[in-house]
């Protein structure tokens, strides 16, 4: 009889796991339809909005034809869908779920409710700054008063040379080091090039990968990565205005290694190709996997090459190419450290101020060459982009804090490279949230 019995508690056993199973992958069969449907609405919302959608490699017959778009917004239509695809993932019973599967279910809520908040955008609801970035990508930047942008100023004060006024003085003084267009290709090639070798050294990326550099005009942005699926990546550049020098690396790895483009490459190998997660084939600009995003470009930048790394492979290589002087590399690089802070920062505040309506345009960009220290054409081509991309200018500086922090609270610091890299690579490569990072940093954020 104690044998049987044991016979039979293993039979009950093995027929509840196998019940668990059996729910568990109901419940993943319902996420895969919800985000299904998911990646055909935001396609569809994309008509709407031509900045919306950054990349999209999924399947070639969701993609809707200009000829679908209506003649009038179709809000009750988008909105009653969201509503049922928010409500159906509400359902799903997250305990059946582990790990990577809670995150994905977690992440797939945030992108719907950021979808619905853009649905009532395009029909003409209006939200305040921060209550828009709040609801588009779980986060809000911090709002500093004037005092602080002056305590950044005075740092930079002493290290530029001249008198009179500082804005006009910092951007003579960066006129020094303004890449020649006949370089730019040249450079930009060389700086890319040696940022995915230290990338490759880290991260193993699928074999076909790769990339192309394009030189474009008329644009509110300065560089622009499109991701086209299958490791390949478009990385563009605006020459509208004159390419500085610290651009070359910083933008090779912001837009190309360890930033964007393997950011991208590695989503689709690890969520979307062995996962089958189709919602990861899509990226909404306005979204919370945005901040991801272009956090992780921003810390790339550093985790590339340190400082002084930067410094040495600018006065060897990048220098030269652009035929600068690179004597003063060190002294340019400090300067463009305290100054590109100042201006992340700027930029936000500036936003911020604008879209609420208490600065005119006018007097919106001579707040960034006032507080940002811009050029005026820096200026206004700020302004410019703040007016097409709105909210989405928090995500530069805070999104690089988030990040930065997160991975510094889990141990990634300077002195341990080799844990740093092993948790940029497993945070980019996962369904994880802003708020989620937040939460566990437990910091407040400048």
């Amino acid at each position: 009889m104690k044998y049987l019995f044991i016979f039979l508690i293993g039979i009950c056993m093995a027929v509840l796991f196998s019940c668990s199973k059996d729910q568990q992958r109901d419940q993943s069969k319902q996420m895969d339809s919800i985000a299904e449907d998911y990646v055909k609405l935001v396609l569809n919302v994309g008509l709407y909005d031509p900045d919306y959608i950054d990349s999209y490699y999924g399947p070639e017959e969701w993609q809707p034809s200009k000829a679908d778009k209506q003649d009038a917004f179709p809000y009750k239509q988008f909105s009653n869908e969201i509503i049922r695809l928010i409500e159906l993932n509400n359902e799903i019973d997250t305990n059946k779920f582990l790990g990577l599967e809670k995150q994905r279910h977690t992440s797939l809520a945030k992108q719907l409710r950021s979808v619905q908040t853009k649905i009532k955008m395009l029909y003409g609801r209006q939200y305040s700054f921060d209550e828009e970035s709040e609801l588009l990508y779980y986060a809000v930047a911090p709002n500093h008063s004037d005092n602080y942008y002056h305590e950044w100023i005075s740092k930079l004060e002493n290290l530029i040379p001249g008198t009179g006024n500082l804005s006009e003085r910092l951007n003579t003084y960066k006129k020094e080091f303004v890449i020649p267009k006949e370089r730019l290709d040249t450079v930009f090639s060389v700086a890319i090039a040696e940022c995915r070798n230290r990338t490759l050294d880290q991260i193993e990326l699928p074999e076909n990968e790769k990339f192309i550099f394009e030189l474009v005009t008329k644009k509110s942005w300065r560089l622009y990565n499109f991701y086209k699926g299958n490791s390949f990546s478009v990385i563009q550049m605006n020459t509208d205005l004159p390419i500085p020098i610290y651009r070359a690396v910083l933008g090779g790895a912001h837009e190309g290694y360890p930033g964007h483009h393997v950011f991208s490459t590695l989503v689709e190998k690890y969520l979307v190709k062995d996962k089958g997660w189709i919602e990861y084939s899509i990226l909404p600009l306005f979204s919370p996997r945005a901040l991801i995003v272009e956090g992780a470009a921003v810390y790339a930048q550093e985790l590339v090459m340190s400082f002084n790394e930067r410094i040495s492979f600018e006065r060897a290589v990048i220098f030269p190419l652009a035929g600068l002087d690179s004597s003063k590399v060190e002294e340019y690089d400090q300067i463009d450290k305290i100054w590109s802070r100042l201006g992340f920062v700027a930029r936000s505040e500036v936003a911020r101020k604008y879209l609420d309506g208490s600065l005119t345009e006018e007097e919106a960009t001579n707040w960034l060459i006032n507080y940002g220290l811009y050029s005026p054409e820096q200026a206004r081509q700020h302004i410019s982009f703040i007016r097409q991309y709105r909210s989405y200018v928090i995500n530069y500086h805070l999104g690089y804090n988030i990040i930065k922090k997160y991975i510094e609270s889990k141990g990634g610091t300077s002195d341990n490279p080799q844990l740093r890299w092993k948790l940029f690579t497993e945070l980019i490569s996962s369904p994880v949230t802003p708020s989620e990072l937040i939460k566990a940093t437990n910091e407040n954020f400048e």
